[in-house]
């Protein structure tokens, strides 16, 4: 077996692997053996028949997958033993002659090979990279705080409608000149898309009889009116004159009061005990919130840092090309999707290189307790879109637990994970350029990146 590499620009290689007769045979005798002994062919008994038939019925076939297996082999080990950075899988060479596996003669196979280029990325606290510490401002914190209480807020009865509240009316609904009645209808006036059938409602209180038009309250929607009326969209049309609402009941929604029984509703039972505490639970969670942006923003920072100091890398486009169109080979559109995709996908494997030569230098590993732990902050932060804020913690270990199970819900887990080892090690190597900014510059910064 003779094995060559060339890569003359270093990184467009080409692997030469020849192999002789010697090199596969005993792998094709021993093979075709044991197809013999399970041969079942008419005339002859189980493991009987000769030798010369069973190579001449299966002798190519085995000799090729023996070939391709030690090719495949004797290629990587090749590739890991020489510690050549290939990129993708090796391609067929274009400078593939035809092959013979009837014949003795030995076979030469030839590999495109895409090579990473070489270079080198290194951060030290000569280099400054900006980090943004985002302010937790009292209007934030009074935001959470109105949020907490209008999830905790409930409808109760009143007199009288208010236009400013969020009021809702509920009656009986009758068409003025035809035969449609609703029986317990329920309006909400506020809001209706035309201000004089709003008006019609205002000061309303319970047993009046109010006289409006649906179609005229919401022109553009017949989704809307077909709803109210409990009739096809299509109906619509048919019914575009007054009807009249006769109030039966007013529920007007009341945020819940700033008290302990809203601290247990939101962080448990006995968590917090006054508003100050209330204020600072929440102040410290938004503050958690925005170190990860922060720490976001800082990874981000550091790509570009990065990608300017290393330069233009040069790649193996021709080749690279025809890897993507390979792995991209069920799409009819395949080569177009390429092209299109190409220079974009050439920006992110360059960013993926760099990461790779920082998390070698930082000695950074994922351990199992690592995955665990970013599971759980995107179970917390699952659970938090809903309002839940004080998920047990054995909730979060299970549900990341099953997160972790789902192999497709791997490969992210594992590079934010990365991530987040890597922006805790590079903030303790470069020099930090920090800086104070509130969150609406902050994305208002991050929006016009």
């Amino acid at each position: 077996m003779n094995i060559q590499f060339e890569a003359p620009d270093k990184i467009n290689g080409l692997m030469t692997i020849t192999l002789e007769t010697a090199d596969y045979q005993p792998e094709v005798e021993k093979t075709l053996k044991d197809y013999r002994k399970r041969a079942n062919i008419p005339g002859f008994r189980p493991g009987q028949a000769p030798m010369g038939m069973i190579k001449r019925q299966f002798g190519t076939s085995v000799k090729v997958d023996v070939v391709n297996k030690m090719l495949g082999e004797k290629l990587y080990d090749y590739v890991r033993e020489n510690k050549i950075q290939m990129l993708g899988e090796p391609l067929p060479s274009e400078q593939q002659e035809a092959l013979d596996f009837e014949g003795d003669a030995p076979l030469t196979f030839k590999f495109d090979i895409a090579v990473a280029p070489a270079f080198e990325a290194q951060l030290s606290a000569k280099d400054k990279v900006p980090y943004y510490n985002i302010t937790v401002e009292d209007k934030l914190v009074d935001q959470q705080v109105e949020m907490y209480q209008s999830r905790s807020g409930e409808y109760q009865k009143v007199e009288q409608f208010d236009p400013e509240q969020r009021d809702m009316l509920k009656g009986d609904l009758r068409e003025v000149d035809g035969t449609i009645e609703v029986a317990d209808a329920v309006l909400m006036p506020q809001y209706m898309k035309v201000d004089d059938q709003k008006k019609l409602f205002e000061g309303a209180k319970l047993g009046d009889i109010i006289t409006w038009n649906p179609r005229k309250a919401y022109p553009e929607s017949d989704i809307e009116v077909s709803s109210l009326l409990k009739i096809e969209k299509d109906q619509v049309a048919e019914h575009t004159g007054d009807f009249t609402f006769q109030i039966t009941e007013i529920s007007r929604f009341v945020k819940a009061e700033v008290n302990q029984q809203l601290f247990d509703q939101t962080f448990g039972e006995g968590t917090v005990k006054d508003e100050k505490e209330f204020r600072q639970k929440i102040a410290d969670m938004i503050a958690q919130q925005f170190k990860m942006d922060a720490d976001f923003k800082f990874l981000q920072d550091v790509r570009a840092y990065m990608e300017k100091k290393v330069g233009k890398l040069e790649f193996p486009e021709a080749i690279l090309k025809r890897v993507m169109i390979q792995n991209n080979k069920d799409r009819k559109d395949a080569k177009e999707y390429v092209e299109k995709n190409f220079e974009a996908s050439i920006k992110e494997l360059g960013w993926h290189l760099i990461k790779e030569q920082l998390v070698a230098a930082q000695g950074i590993k994922v351990e199992d307790d690592d995955l665990k732990a970013v599971a759980k902050e995107a179970a917390r932060a699952q659970f938090a879109q809903y309002g839940m804020s004080n998920v047990p913690d054995e909730y979060l270990e299970n549900y990341a637990s099953e997160m972790l199970k789902k192999r497709e819900n791997l490969d992210g887990i594992v590079d934010r994970a990365v991530d987040t080892k890597l922006t805790a090690a590079l903030k303790t190597v470069v020099k930090l350029d920090e800086k104070s900014i509130t969150m609406e510059d902050f994305q208002k910064m991050l929006n016009e990146k």
